[in-house]
């Protein structure tokens, strides 16, 4: 019979690491979800189970990950309080302006924090990244323009098409729009990345931006 009690001079236990693929699935996941209720039973059923399948999301990468991204966070925030104004007013237009209110956020992050030569992204993605300073403006620019043209997008779509386009736009449209974006950004990372001696490099192109859908 062993025991798997840690003893003096041995190494610690440690939780092995989450597969691969996790984290994107627990970002994507309760976009997928809402995508199939809405087909079934209309955007406010949608809307209601929503909002506890993004609560769980975060809660299971709390408890898998040991702390969950700052964008899915603020982007779950916003899930419950539009979503839950959307249930409660029974007026779908607060659940569909979210993406455009989350999207305009981080926009003003990323560019009123190069006003102040404050890189966010730095401190959003140091773990992901390593870039020069200059790397890490250019890169919180463009995704602070990208954010802002989503948020414009958003809002056209909302606005002029219908419902069930804009339900499947948040699914098809913005996901890979962002995957795309995401790896047009490799040229940068490349031309401006450090490299650590004596450091295996392991990168995530799309960590927490996804969950701003």
């Amino acid at each position: 019979m062993t025991d798997e009690t840690a003893k003096p001079g041995s190494p610690l236990p440690h939780r092995q690491p989450a597969p691969s693929g996790l984290k994107l699935l627990l970002e994507i996941g309760p976009l997928l979800i809402f995508f199939g209720v809405y087909s079934y039973a209309g955007i406010y059923m949608a809307t209601a189970v929503f909002i506890p399948v993004t609560i769980a999301t975060l809660v299971a990468s709390r408890y898998i990950f040991g702390k969950v991204g700052i964008l899915p966070l603020v982007t779950g925030i916003f899930v419950i309080v539009f979503g839950g104004l959307t249930l409660y007013l029974a007026d779908d237009t607060f659940i569909k302006m979210k993406p455009t209110l989350v999207y305009l956020l981080f926009s003003a992050a990323a560019l009123v924090g190069l006003a102040f030569n404050w890189t966010v992204w730095k401190q959003l993605f140091g773990e992901v990244f390593q870039l020069t300073d200059e790397g890490w403006r250019k890169m919180q620019f463009r995704w602070g323009c990208f954010f802002l043209a989503m948020a414009i997008l958003n809002e056209i779509i909302w606005r002029s098409l219908s419902t069930d386009f804009w339900v499947a736009f948040k699914v098809f449209g913005v996901l890979p729009l962002t995957f795309i974006f995401a790896m047009a950004q490799m040229p940068l990372v490349k031309r401006h990345g450090l490299v650590e001696s004596g450091a295996n490099s392991n990168t995530s192109t799309t960590n927490g931006v996804d969950g701003a859908s």
